[in-house]
């Protein structure tokens, strides 16, 4: 009872909106309120992905593991514990220091909430007696591979494992977000699995008690059902941050002229409450883009048409759509994009490009979000293939507005 008791003092002192007092913590499953109570204390669920995985990888994945806390939710009380962001390998502004970045940096806490509870990594390590980790479970799949398609889980050996045990304290150290420092596990097990996430919710609620459960390498178990009514809620609650669409729209009303007003891409302050029909929304007057180079031009060359190329599908959507502006976002150097200026030089041309102030609080990601929404506001959007970013600039616009 003490530990809960100060969990809610702490938790009380929040003035912030993203503050996590028991109003926040409320969850609406099928109609049913489930509150955070001292007389069931809550559990927490901690996640994380390969390294080497992308923003948008890991915002697919906050969605596997957000319905399973929905699921979870069911039984008992759990909360979710949202990863800090950093080190990602499309973040090339070296000279930002981008570890251990916020959830709220880019999203928007009371949004994600209206779905399932969630806690800033921070925050969990005040509720914490000891900055302990008591069960990690680090995902793999099999070693043996497999050949027909069946649900499984075992635990088993660990075919890779990136946690060192610290021999004084009997405690696994790792990265963990950057904290490798400040918290550890108390036991690591590995477990071999190939299913959907909702194969770990009996695990977890019968095979553990601990308080605290970290699911490493996340990105092993699959949606549970790609595309139906939980994956829509979920990705709908992830809105971006207030801030973030702020600057967005500022740029669209500055360059693009476009007023959600007149685009009609008004959106309500509570997605749950958002009604609205496919193909309602009309759009800002211009075209947009998001034209992969960089890397990718190496990795994918035969799918990625020349900038001259570019200028010409472009010229062609414009005309059609009988627009004279186009907003780029894209990846590319400074060289090859005023070289596409140049080939459309007929036509208005916009990419945004942050002021220091902006890059320095948002970081890399955050300008990446800019970006997204100012091309989902777009009349029509375009973009390249098998680019997990490109996917995105184009379903934002679906979703909502």
């Amino acid at each position: 009872m003490g530990q809960v008791a100060h969990r809610h003092d702490i938790i009380n002192k929040r003035k912030s909106e993203e503050s996590t007092n028991e109003e926040d913590l409320n969850l609406n499953i099928n109609k049913k309120v489930l509150q955070v109570s001292e007389a069931q204390a809550p559990r927490y669920l901690l996640y994380d992905v390969n390294p080497g995985e992308g923003f948008n990888l890991r915002r697919d994945v906050y969605m596997r593991i957000a319905n399973l806390v929905r699921n979870l939710n069911d039984h008992a009380p759990w909360i979710l514990v949202l990863p800090p962001w950093g080190r990602l390998y499309h973040w090339k502004s070296r000279h930002l220091e981008q570890v251990r970045l916020p959830w709220s940096l880019f999203f928007d806490l009371s949004s994600l909430r209206k779905f399932v509870p969630v806690l800033e990594f921070e925050e969990f390590l005040k509720l914490q007696p000891k900055p302990i980790i008591e069960d990690v479970y680090y995902l793999q799949n099999y070693a043996e591979g497999w050949t027909e398609w069946e649900e499984k889980m075992d635990i088993k050996e660990c075919i890779q494992n990136p946690y060192i045990l610290d021999k004084e304290t009997g405690h696994w150290k790792g990265w963990f977000f950057g904290y490798r420092d400040e918290i550890s596990g108390a036991r690591l097990t590995c477990i071999s699995v190939q299913g959907h996430a909702k194969i770990l919710k009996p695990f977890l609620l019968k095979n553990s008690t601990a308080r605290s459960v970290m699911i490493d390498r996340a990105e092993i178990v699959l949606h549970d059902q790609f595309g139906d009514r939980w994956y829509w809620e979920c990705r709908r609650s992830m809105r971006f941050s207030k801030e973030l669409r702020d600057l967005a729209d500022e740029f669209r009303k500055t360059y693009l002229d476009s007023f959600d007003e007149a685009d009609n891409t008004v959106l309500d302050d509570d997605w749950t409450k958002m009604k609205r029909k496919h193909g309602e929304a009309k759009g800002g007057p211009y075209l947009a883009v998001h034209l992969r180079r960089a890397d990718f031009v190496q990795v994918r060359g035969q799918d990625v048409p020349s900038l001259k190329h570019a200028a010409k599908q472009l010229k062609s959507l414009l005309k059609k759509h009988k627009l004279t502006k186009v907003f780029v976002a894209t990846d590319a150097p400074e060289q090859e994009y005023m070289e596409l200026k140049v080939y459309l030089e007929d036509f208005e041309v916009f990419h945004y490009t942050p002021p220091a102030e902006v890059l320095e609080r948002f970081k890399d990601g955050g300008v990446a979000i800019i970006d997204q929404w100012i091309c989902a506001h777009a009349r029509d959007k375009h973009a390249c293939c098998h680019s997990s970013q490109s996917f995105l600039f184009v379903a934002n616009g679906d979703e909502d507005s």
